[in-house]
């Protein structure tokens, strides 16, 4: 019983430890000559920023402001910051399954169902810094998390909010 308790601690602390964002980075970027930022022009022909687009704007500004960087406008920042939601769907088993089963011996018969499966709209958020002189993607950040349409509008700025956090605490990269 011991053994299966320090088991399932070592476990629990090791799942604690799992990043829920994954980075990746230009290795050849010098990223101490970035100062400035701004956020890339919108390539898609819609005038307005959704309600989560709002939530990760603010929450790249604050984070980036944080690393004392300034925002500048979009012909004059070291970078442009590029970020969109992407839509993944996922299958989701709710409920319990049902199961009957008779017999006697060695031998019976069973009959069982699964239990239910409805499919779930999921957004992952992706964030690339491109350095504007280049044109190049320097740092990448994509998030574990997923937003889903299930959630209130106060913890889905709440998850934003935790993962372009964790996001930017990883960068500028090398610096752990």
């Amino acid at each position: 019983m011991a053994r299966f308790l320090i088991v399932a601690l070592v476990a629990l602390a090791m799942a604690g430890c799992a990043s829920n964002v994954v980075t990746d980075y230009n290795s050849a970027a010098v990223f101490d000559n970035y100062s400035s930022w701004a956020f890339a022009p919108v390539s898609d022909n819609s005038a307005f920023v959704s309600l989560d687009g709002n939530r990760v704007r603010n929450a790249i500004e604050r984070e980036l402001n944080g690393k004392a960087m300034s925002k500048v406008d979009a012909e004059k920042a070291d970078l442009l910051v590029s970020w969109r939601i992407v839509e993944e769907d996922r299958l989701e088993q709710s409920g319990v399954g049902l199961g009957l089963g008779f017999g006697t011996g060695n031998f019976g018969w069973g009959l069982a169902a699964p239990p239910p499966v409805r499919e779930v709209k999921e957004g992952k958020l992706v964030v690339e810094l491109v350095d504007r002189s280049s044109e190049q993607v320097v740092w990448r950040a994509a998030s574990r998390r997923y937003l889903n349409e299930d959630q209130s509008p106060e913890k889905r700025t709440k998850l934003v909010n935790e993962v372009v956090a964790e996001m930017f605490s990883k960068y500028p990269p090398g610096r752990d």
